[in-house]
């Protein structure tokens, strides 16, 4: 599309001018730029903001699901075989660590009205599976709380997959707060921007260590001294031995100090960037309940809605088409919510050999779309977005 005059993704990094120039400094300045005391700075930030105790930076949002299933199989909480539930409506890197790592996907389908899992939605699965890998889509959540509640009941290891709902608060938590860790992507377009990275935070000491460890080849160099002398002596290391010792299963994932230095840069805007796209993403929902062909969207829970981009699923396949293309004419690119229905995707059907029921996953797929809520969105395009979100025919916007 050559017309485009409102993105998907409208900056590198916020406030993009200057970070570039500081950014240009930092490279020229450092004669080391491999993983080292930014990326730890960053991490602790990004833990603190995130009112969380630990968080392990990594190289994608993908890296930093696949550590996070490493990590539950290498601490024993799963074991290969076990029953995990995805949500159903979400992106392939979710899913493809169950399956790698030789773990058996459930999909759960989401609500209509909120696109998330819901405990309607999980109730019937609830004896059939020992985890719960949840993606919170696009800002959105169901009734977060009572999922949670649910799975401790059931004995379900229950964990998170924030990277598009970063900010967004619910029954007096920040989303990503509810489970035992949450992932998060950094990537560019997302609420924060190190251009590629990812984080796993949790309050669990011993989840931690193991993210630490599968981060990283299976060593332990970045732990603390205490916890890399207590694995020296559990496992008779020398001290000679001990910067190339494998405790455990691991890859190679680290993020770089340029990440590190972008992440630190950039978390100072962190409230800013939330109150932004808090603002639109209300403004956008207020039009989208005028236009009586868009699925309304329940977001009464949410103290705060924080989301990158904005989800419109409509009644019917017409509606979704007709609505596409006067985006597109209007020069909005849009693009398919997440990834649609992971069920009805090739890798999915080639590995699990089925065709699994998730039909309200399957509709969104099939008739909704999504455009990006930036905070750097001017005014006019704002209203451009209302005015078409509204239903209002204006082709000369």
């Amino acid at each position: 599309m050559s017309n485009i005059t409102i993105p998907l993704i409208c900056s590198t990094f916020h406030n993009e001018d200057e970070m570039a120039h500081k950014l240009s400094e930092f490279i020229l300045s450092k004669p080391r730029l491999s993983m080292g005391e930014q990326c730890a700075e960053f991490e602790r930030q990004f833990a603190k903001k995130q009112e969380r105790a630990y968080a392990v930076f990594v190289n994608s949002g993908s890296s930093a699901n696949l550590i996070a299933v490493q990590a539950l199989l290498n601490t024993g909480r799963l074991k290969r075989g076990d029953k995990v539930g995805f949500s159903a409506l979400t992106w392939s890197t979710n899913v493809m660590p169950i399956i790698q790592l030789g773990l058996t996907p459930v999909p759960i389908d989401c609500d209509p009205h909120t696109l998330n899992i819901s405990p309607e939605t999980l109730s019937s699965h609830l004896e059939d599976i020992q985890a719960l890998f949840i993606t919170n889509v696009l800002g959105l959540c169901d009734d977060l709380a009572e999922v949670a509640n649910l799975c401790e009941k059931n004995k379900v290891l229950f964990f998170e997959d924030n990277c598009e709902s970063l900010g967004s608060r619910a029954y007096g938590k920040l989303l990503g707060n509810f489970g035992v860790m949450s992932t998060f992507s950094t990537f560019v377009g997302h609420h924060l921007s190190t251009i590629e990275g990812g984080l796993v935070v949790t309050d669990d000491e011993e989840l931690y260590e193991a993210l630490t460890i599968a981060r990283a080849h299976g060593w332990s160099r970045t732990l603390s001294a205490d916890t890399q002398e207590r694995l020296q002596k559990e496992h008779d290391v020398t001290e000679f031995f001990s910067c190339f010792t494998f405790y455990d299963l691991g890859y190679s994932l680290r993020p770089t100090e340029i990440s590190g230095f972008i992440g630190l840069e950039q978390i100072m805007y962190w409230d800013d960037i939330v109150e932004r796209r808090r603002e639109n993403a209300d403004r956008f929902m207020s039009a989208a309940r005028e236009n009586e062909s868009i699925v309304s969207l329940d977001s009464s829970h949410l103290e705060v809605f924080s989301n990158f981009a904005m989800p419109l699923v409509f009644k019917s396949s017409e509606e979704f088409e007709e609505t596409r293309v006067r985006f597109e004419e209007n020069g909005v690119e849009t693009r398919p919510v997440i990834a649609g229905d992971m069920t009805a995707q090739p890798f999915y059907k080639k590995y699990m050999g089925k065709d699994e029921s998730c039909p309200n996953a399957r509709h969104v797929m099939e008739s909704g779309f999504y455009f990006g809520n930036n905070p750097d969105l001017t005014e006019e395009q704002i209203l451009t977005l209302v005015q078409l979100l509204s239903g209002i025919r204006n082709e000369t916007m």
